[in-house]
């Protein structure tokens, strides 16, 4: 079976370090973490992603233009917000937005 490639953005290095673990724990998720709107840009035009996930440290305008830039370059990419919590919620958030 083919792994969910997923994206994670998170500004702040330890935050998105912790979430790539959790992720990658999953045997079926591949998780890959950009830092900040440039990276994530270039991510999304080099791979395939099933998912973005947004955590939190983006502007408003920066993550207002990934979700425009992801949704006309890849309209089959879903785009979840990720507020924070434990494992558990991360893990509903993925599997709501894969289902």
């Amino acid at each position: 079976m083919e792994k969910v490639e997923i994206l994670v953005v998170g500004c702040n290095p330890e935050i998105l370090a912790v979430i790539l673990r959790l992720i990658n724990a999953n045997e079926q998720w591949n998780a890959t973490g950009a830092a900040s709107y440039a990276e994530t840009i270039d991510f999304l035009q080099s791979g395939t992603y099933s998912l973005l996930l947004l955590g939190a440290g983006l502007a408003e305008d920066e993550e207002t233009g990934l979700r425009d830039f992801a949704s006309a370059n890849f309209p089959d990419l879903k785009i979840v917000d990720h507020f924070g919590g434990g494992s558990g919620l991360l893990f509903a958030e993925i599997y709501q937005a894969l289902t």
